[in-house]
């Protein structure tokens, strides 16, 4: 029997659509040739010659028949449509939630998916499909958020690895938890230029002192040795990070600044006001001569105390701490009445401090007490 070539059949709508139906049906060589040709020709091939009106509905035609198609023929349409911007978006999700070899064209590349689209798929297909979506050129941190909630290994892997995956802050941070007792998130999440500073300084310290645990078990070197090592390796590793993390504008300002001799309680005070908490924790770091890590455990991670020592130890008045305090306290929740007692507590063991204590305080904080407490969290366990 002779069988109408697609150009012959494009006169009419109707003749296209029961031509192209029966050619997907057809399980014959001949007919699976025919249908491979007829797509390539028609849809994907024809150097622009449909109009729009045509190319819908040749794409309306695929919509409908393309779940009858073999796997291999649907494999090769997705590759071919993937790239194509103009594909309705029906068609791009009915092949991204095909079999993953159909739809991983799809998933990793086309524009035309949706962020509720991957977020439906991430969270209702297999791990594959969840590599796939990882692996997209523009990630947005929706997205992300919900591949590092899936919790497989090599999902958050295939994130971690594409520079183009958007990590919120706080995802990152667990993340870099998480890398405690997953080995394979360590080296992805050290190589990311958008990890913070401080995120890299907790991370390698900790790395580092369960490496000198293991030292200490399984080799007999001294311990002095050892930490010495270590501690200086780790140290270069975080300055060395990617020159976009080190060298951020808020650093950057803050070095002029000291520079000019403009750091003072007033200006910190001020730009804090102002919301700047990035530059406050540059320019606070250089007044105190903390890391900037410190700084942000002392403003965050302690009831005040730690903030406290470090304005005792740079003489700072205590009108100057009392602001700073509140301002940092301000950005979270707390009643009133409790707010007022934590103020008369942080300012009476402020009053009660002198400036000599303080000082050895932040010299024993600026040999990397990070480095020395992961070693102490480790011993503890």
């Amino acid at each position: 029997m002779v069988v109408a070539t697609p150009t012959e059949k494009r006169d009419t709508g109707t003749a296209e659509d029961m031509y192209l139906v029966r050619l997907a049906r057809d399980r014959s060589d001949a007919g699976r040739r025919a249908f491979a040709d007829a797509i390539s020709d028609v849809f994907l091939t024809n150097d622009g010659d449909l109009s729009n009106q045509e190319q819908t509905l040749m794409f309306d035609i695929l919509h409908r028949i393309v779940r009858d198609i073999e796997v291999s023929m649907r494999r090769e349409i997705s590759r071919q449509l993937s790239d194509q911007a103009e594909i309705p978006h029906e068609l791009a999700t009915v092949l991204a939630n095909d079999e993953v070899e159909v739809a991983y064209p799809i998933l990793s590349h086309s524009k035309v998916l949706l962020d509720e689209d991957l977020v439906e798929i991430a969270r209702n297909r297999t791990a594959e499909h969840q590599v796939a979506i990882a692996q997209r050129k523009d990630l947005s941190e929706a997205v992300s958020d919900v591949l590092v909630e899936t919790g497989n290994e090599n999902v958050v892997c295939a994130l971690l690895k594409n520079p183009n995956a958007r990590i919120t802050t706080a995802t990152m941070e667990y993340l870099v938890e998480e890398s405690r007792r997953v080995n394979s998130y360590q080296e992805p999440i050290l190589r990311r230029s958008d990890l913070e500073p401080e995120l890299a300084e907790r991370m390698v310290m900790w790395v580092s002192a369960a490496l000198r645990q293991y030292i200490v078990d399984n080799y007999k070197v001294e311990e002095a040795v050892i930490d010495d090592a270590l501690e200086t390796t780790a140290l270069e590793i975080i300055r060395a990070g990617p020159p976009e993390r080190v060298e951020g504008k808020a650093r950057k300002l803050a070095a002029v600044m000291e520079e000019e001799g403009e750091i003072d309680p007033d200006l910190m005070i001020s730009v804090l006001r102002d919301g700047e908490t990035r530059l406050f924790v540059a320019m606070f770091a250089r007044y105190s001569g903390l890391s900037e890590s410190m700084v942000m455990d002392v403003l965050f991670k302690t009831g005040g105390e730690g903030l406290a020592v470090a304005c005792r130890a740079n003489g700072m008045g205590k009108a100057y701490f009392a602001t700073i305090y509140a301002l940092v306290r301000s950005t979270r929740a707390v009643d009133e009445k409790e707010f007022q007692r934590e103020v008369r507590a942080i300012l009476t063991l402020y009053d009660r401090m002198d400036e000599s204590s303080a000082r050895k305080v932040v010299g024993q904080w600026q040999r990397n007490a990070n480095y020395m407490a992961a070693i102490r969290d480790l011993k503890v366990r």
